[in-house]
């Protein structure tokens, strides 16, 4: 049994050791670079994490085409169907300000400021329902020129375009129900220049016409030198 002076002499024997020993210096260096490598390996883990939950939701935009913003991916945009205006006869179209325009079976009607109750007949002038054929009809209507005529052809005509001096512009077709083998077209457009006299015009103001049906295959046409 140990006597309380031996403990005593023990307590002091320990406390002058333990003033001999001098501690290791502390790794500062060690510790701080086993801190960030232990940030490092976390927030590998966090990214790696987090992509995994991203993943559905790129393969989610990628299958969602319309919201790409991918113009190469985009499908191309449809081009412009134009269409005939079909008409009852004796059904007033507005053709310009001012300007009217019907169908009868007979042929073509119009009235302007100028003259009303205008009529081209279908088999008038130079056009032969045999055959393929555009009429022409101009005249100036306040600051623009209004451009109309007949033609003839198969198939379904859609639209009509109208070469000037100015460029091209892209009129209207108008037609009866059915398959008449016949129709309409009108345009506007700005007015030539009045200052040169005719006989001095090497050129025609309305270069062509030409009537396109559906699918953008020539009806009928008309050139002028």
């Amino acid at each position: 049994m140990t006597s309380r002076s031996d403990t005593g002499r023990l307590r002091e024997v320990f406390t002058s050791a333990a003033y001999d020993i001098t501690p290791s210096p502390v790794p500062l260096a060690a510790i701080a670079a086993a801190g960030r490598a232990h940030r490092r390996r976390r927030t590998a883990v966090l990214a790696t994490t987090c992509g995994l939950l991203l993943v559905p939701l790129a393969v989610t935009a990628v299958q969602s085409g319309p919201f790409s913003s991918d113009p190469a991916g985009s499908p191309a945009a449809p081009a412009t169907v134009h269409t005939a205006r079909v008409v009852a006869p004796g059904e007033r179209v507005q053709a310009a300000p001012k300007v009217q325009l019907w169908l009868t079976k007979n042929g073509k009607h119009w009235s302007t400021p100028q003259k009303a109750d205008q009529f081209r007949s279908v088999t008038d002038g130079n056009l032969d329902m045999s055959r393929p054929g555009v009429g022409l009809q101009g005249e100036p209507i306040g600051k623009d020129y209004f451009l109309s005529g007949i033609y003839h052809g198969k198939g379904d005509a859609a639209t009509v375009k109208i070469k000037t001096a100015k460029g091209t512009v892209t009129g209207t077709i108008v037609r009866l129900a059915g398959k008449p083998g016949w129709g309409a077209w009108y345009a506007t457009t700005p007015l030539p220049d009045m200052t040169v006299p005719k006989a001095k015009q090497k050129h025609h103001f309305v270069r062509s016409i030409t009537v396109y049906d559906t699918t953008g295959n020539t009806i009928a046409t008309l050139a002028q030198p």
